[in-house]
């Protein structure tokens, strides 16, 4: 059986409404040398019943459905990796969607610059259905960012693209993270790998829904110093790298605190003072 360059991996989770429009936007790409990988991660509406309509609609293509109990986005996506076959990873969550040449573009810019293993583009975001503005500090990086990395999650998810060789090197999602999973991943990818823009609005970006996981996790600095953490932790930084992580985290830290003080959590501010001090 020919192995697909692309393994589109699509996590879900109760969004039978949303994952359809994400499953089409994939099936209608004018580059066809993919496999579609939908992870269920638990749901209880009718996402196995959808998934199953589109799939007699589209039999010339290849849809592979996997049903797990419901663990959180990370461990659907580890999921998707664990059973894809492709060359190259993209990921899309399930109330984003992919335009029309997303892959035919990726694939172009993979074979120009053969030197990188990952690929992001630009995208467009909507949120509650109205087209949302970007600000200067949104702007994509492309090269050695592991910088922008520490700051911020800089490249979306949705819009990547990754070489499977790299999950092989630094691993996977981390599955204990119930969010920030994404900036985790990145300051692990990026502490090694350059990164390639690919300066096109490729990308369709949903937010506003009272499901997404940021909104039941509002305290999301508590998730990226504990990702900083962990990456100081594993000695595999050179010394510059590990300045500006340290810089960051102590940043992060110094925000935290402030925050704990005012809610009265003396063992919060303990715990994160200690944390600082164990990096000076």
């Amino acid at each position: 059986m020919k192995v697909p360059f692309f393994s589109v991996i699509i996590p879900t989770y109760n969004r039978s409404g949303f994952l359809k429009i994400a499953v089409e936007s994939i099936l209608h790409q004018s580059f066809e040398d993919f496999e579609l990988i939908i992870v269920d991660d638990g749901s209880t509406d009718n996402t196995e019943k959808m998934v199953e309509e589109v799939t007699k609609h589209y039999p010339l293509k290849t849809i592979r459905y996997f049903y797990q109990q419901n663990q959180g986005p990370a461990s659907a996506r580890n999921k998707g990796i664990k059973e894809s076959k492709g060359e190259y990873i993209s990921f899309l969550d399930s109330d984003d969607r992919f335009r029309h040449h997303k892959l035919e573009i990726t694939y172009s810019y993979i074979k120009k610059y053969s030197d990188y293993k990952i690929f992001h583009t630009e995208e467009i975001w909507y949120r509650n259905g109205k087209l949302l503005p970007q600000k200067k500090y949104h702007k994509k990086p492309q090269g050695i960012v592991f910088k922008y990395a520490l700051k911020l999650c800089c490249i979306s998810i949705s819009t990547a693209c990754i070489h499977k060789s790299i999950f092989e090197d630094i691993g996977k999602f981390d599955e204990n993270m119930p969010v920030c999973e994404d900036y985790d991943f990145w300051l692990r990818v990026t502490s090694k790998y350059p990164v390639k823009l690919i300066p096109k609005y490729l990308t369709i970006k949903e937010g506003g829904h009272p499901d997404q996981q940021s909104k039941k996790y509002p305290a999301l600095d508590k998730y990226r110093i504990y990702a900083i953490k962990k990456l100081l932790e594993n000695n595999t930084l050179d010394e510059e790298k590990r300045n500006l992580a340290i810089e960051e985290l102590k940043k992060k830290c110094n925000i935290y605190i402030k925050g704990a003080l005012k809610r009265g959590k003396n063992e919060e501010v303990k715990f994160y003072r200690e944390l600082m001090e164990k990096f000076n």
